[in-house]
């Protein structure tokens, strides 16, 4: 099939899938005389992997590295368990950053007289200043 049945396919814009293709995700597939891509239905299910791994929030770099470990044919589940538990880790630490944004902005709103306020006055209310420490 070419780049845009590949892409009707799977629903993975044109050139996102040639972006692939030229950062390594998506192996170079052979070509017509025309100098059409002809991919198969491995470049279908190694976009659908690509798909699930974005959505679970890796980012390419992570994702191909686990295609690396699939594509070497051996059990990959203790090099990819490694690899998702450091993506738990900093899920979980962007986890707590959000956490504390969200009560930064908590204690703002806690700040305003109401919902119902006038226009406001220079100097009346601002955002809390963070202290160091």
């Amino acid at each position: 099939m070419t780049v845009a049945g590949l892409s009707r396919r799977t629903g993975v814009p044109s050139d996102s899938i040639r972006y692939y293709e030229r950062v390594g995700l998506l192996p170079k597939p052979p070509r017509t005389g025309a100098g059409y891509r002809r991919y198969g239905e491995d470049a279908v299910d190694r976009l659908q992997f690509i798909q699930g791994a974005q959505r679970l929030g890796l980012r390419l770099r992570e994702i191909n590295d686990l295609l690396s470990i699939r594509d070497t044919g051996t059990c990959p589940c203790g090099d990819a368990a490694v690899l998702l538990r450091e993506r738990m880790e900093e899920i979980d630490n962007e986890m707590k950053r959000l956490q504390a944004l969200k009560s930064e902005l908590s204690a703002m709103v806690g700040q305003l007289p109401s919902t119902d306020c006038p226009n406001p006055e220079p100097g009346v209310w601002r955002p809390p200043v963070r202290v160091a420490g």
